[in-house]
């Protein structure tokens, strides 16, 4: 039996219209992190997850009364597995840039922090210009990264998979310096951890390549997740869950500008 052109077309359209809608009205959603980026995620011994990204991410579910679990993923290849559905949405600290934007949407921001310099303590280097010839080392496929390359061409920009292994080598005096973001930094070297270190100077923000803060990325053309999620976010920044959640991880608002 033939079915008409007509009518095939309506049932589609039914089809991608329900499907709309459940998406808008989703119950369940499968976040994505890194969990190797402290104070703002991270991956204990005991398998659970910890951090300022996922109790905001916990929050923001609360506010939406939307079941949530969450799934590690190596940081270089985030996009593309968000981009295959191995997640709905990435809360990891990714900034929201230009070029991030070419392959995904986000919600508005729900943190915004410059990057910084550190170098060891007993280091001859005392200003951006004593980096000139110096090693430098960043976690590839981040605006760190990108920045060093822009700003400190001068340097030796030597790219890791995490931050836990440029730490180590700037410890293991390796590297001469290193470059992220300045929360990650000051928790670390105010940690026995990072006792070797400390931090030389903050970065101007380059808004072409730091971006506009960090947002929650969720595929290309998902607007209905991303207006719900910064719903969420302008929610508990209002009814004081987000000042609960800052307050126990900094001593300011790390929400920024």
């Amino acid at each position: 039996m033939r079915i008409s052109t007509r009518l095939l077309a309506a049932a589609s359209i039914a089809a991608v219209s329900l499907f709309s809608g459940a998406a808008f009205a989703q119950d369940k959603l499968v976040i994505g992190t890194e969990g190797a980026y402290p104070p703002f995620n991270n991956l204990e011994a005991d398998g659970t997850l910890t951090g300022f990204d996922i109790d905001i991410a916990k929050a923001l579910c609360e506010e939406m009364k939307t079941e949530c679990t969450f799934v590690t993923n190596d940081w270089d290849g985030i996009i593309p597995a968000l981009q295959a559905k191995k997640f709905d949405a990435i809360v990891a600290s990714m900034s929201i840039t230009p070029e991030r934007l070419e392959k995904v949407d986000f919600s508005k921001k729900y943190y915004n922090t410059p990057p910084a310099i550190a170098v060891p303590k007993d280091s001859p280097i005392k200003t951006l210009e004593d980096l000139k010839g110096k090693s430098l080392g960043a976690q590839g496929s981040t605006t760190h990264a990108n920045y060093a390359e822009k700003h400190l061409a001068d340097s030796d920009l030597k790219l890791y998979p995490t931050a836990d292994e440029y730490k180590l080598d700037i410890t293991n005096g390796r590297i001469d310096g290193v470059i992220d973001d300045i929360v990650v930094l000051s928790e670390w070297v105010k940690s026995d951890a990072g006792a070797c270190c400390k931090i030389l100077t903050p970065l101007k923000v380059d808004p072409e390549i730091n971006g506009n803060g960090a947002g929650i990325a969720v595929r290309k053309g998902d607007t209905a997740l991303a207006d719900k999620l910064s719903g969420a976010i302008a929610a508990i920044r209002a009814n004081g869950k987000y000042k609960e959640i800052n307050d126990k991880y900094f001593d300011f608002d790390v929400y920024g500008e």
